[in-house]
């Protein structure tokens, strides 16, 4: 689960920055400060996955670390769910063809909240 912020520095320029806070597993930010992947149970051949790995629900409480009230501000979460076939895997499972190696076979889908916008 991610925290994506975004506001209207002194300058007038726009900033963004996003937050990991919840994640499944035991997995660490690296030196980049980036989650690696939670993983991907996707056999493509086959057209199936395994939902074994991620979590059924997340939850957190996160305050903004940098909040400054003189400046405006957006913030809205996303979740990153875990990899599934694409329909092209679907496709070429139901018709026994072999997709060329530039077609994408994997998806990993993401959910979005609505934004909560802070006006000063």
């Amino acid at each position: 689960m991610q925290v994506i912020k975004g506001w209207l520095d002194a300058k007038g320029t726009v900033q963004e920055k996003v937050y990991d806070v919840a994640w499944s597993g035991k997995r660490k930010a690296g030196k980049d400060g980036k989650l690696p992947s939670v993983g991907n149970t996707v056999n493509v051949k086959e057209a199936t996955w395994s939902n074994s790995i991620g979590a059924p629900a997340l939850d957190a409480v996160w305050r903004d670390p940098s909040f400054d009230p003189a400046l405006k501000a957006f913030y809205y979460v996303r979740v990153i769910e875990i990899p599934t076939p694409r329909w092209t895997a679907y496709d070429a499972k139901r018709y026994g063809v072999t997709m060329s190696a530039e077609v994408p076979m994997i998806v990993t889908e993401r959910a979005y909240t609505s934004p909560i916008w802070y006006n000063p």
